[in-house]
């Protein structure tokens, strides 16, 4: 059986040429038996793939030797089933939606900071409030202790929730986070545009944070975008499934609701 390799990779940067590169590596992952989604935009790129082990560092390859992506970082994982349908190679305005001009994190970013510095923060009990930027679905499944949650459905609704913050944060340090980093590396440029004067991003998101720092600090399990649907902070497939109608995420417990019925109903839609 082969051991699946999976990629998350993301980067702001001015990318030009975007049918080229899209004519160049939809079948270039095709053929190589990759599945999964590369999105380019004129802001840069977001890459979730799986494949084994050689076409994905060929891929990764490829797309460093692309002008403004030479550093592009990669999250690595592993599973014995690939997590995705299909190979999709899409042009998008961005590479992912949010809908405010005037954010460009590729010129402007925010400071980054490290999942080691953040747990040394929070290890110390430093005054911080830590923003989850994703969507309440995702937040359901984990997230840091003393996290504050913005009962999100789409990341489109974070400048509206943004602007709802109470007005002492902005002199106080706020970091953002997300999954993988891309949600919240835009969000934090948004608050720093809406005058928070001490914003950081946790560089890499939730993924990078489990790799460094294990689940110090986090409760429960981390949601992805994928058939694995959470991961735990060793960064292992967790058992959580998705309900085939009302599409909640579901842990084992929930599992074993009697309300749930495959491809029928959860505790959530039973009514």
């Amino acid at each position: 059986m082969p051991i699946f390799t999976n990629v998350a990779a993301y980067k702001f940067a001015s990318l030009g040429e975007l049918e080229a590169l899209q004519a160049e590596l939809r079948p270039m992952c095709t053929e190589a038996g990759m599945r999964g989604t590369i999105l380019l935009s004129p802001e840069g790129i977001n890459v979730f793939v799986a494949a084994e082990r050689p076409a994905a560092d060929r891929l990764l390859v490829r797309l460093r030797a692309i002008p403004g992506l030479a550093d592009l970082t990669a999250k690595v994982s592993e599973s014995d089933h690939q997590p995705f349908n299909r190979m999709l190679v899409k042009i998008k305005k961005e590479i992912i939606a949010f809908g405010v001009a005037g954010i460009d994190p590729a010129r402007r970013p925010a400071p980054r900071l490290a999942p080691s510095q953040l747990r040394q923060w929070l290890d110390e009990g430093r005054a911080v409030t830590l923003l989850d930027t994703r969507n309440a679905y995702e937040v359901k499944l984990g997230t840091f202790r003393g996290a504050r949650t913005l009962d999100l459905d789409h990341f489109r609704e974070f400048p509206a929730a943004a602007s709802e913050l109470p007005g002492n944060l902005k002199d106080e340090p706020v970091v953002t986070f997300c999954t993988g980093g891309i949600r919240c590396e835009k969000a934090a440029s948004l608050l720093e545009m809406a005058g928070f004067t001490k914003v950081f991003q946790l560089d890499g998101g939730i993924l990078n944070y489990f790799e460094e720092c294990g689940g110090a600090h986090y409760e429960g399990d981390c949601f992805v975008f994928d058939k694995r649907v959470a991961v735990d902070a060793s960064l292992r497939e967790t058992g959580a499934a998705l309900c085939f109608v009302c599409q909640t995420p579901l842990t084992l417990t929930e599992q074993e609701d009697p309300r749930y019925v495959a491809s029928f109903s959860c505790p959530h839609c039973h009514a």
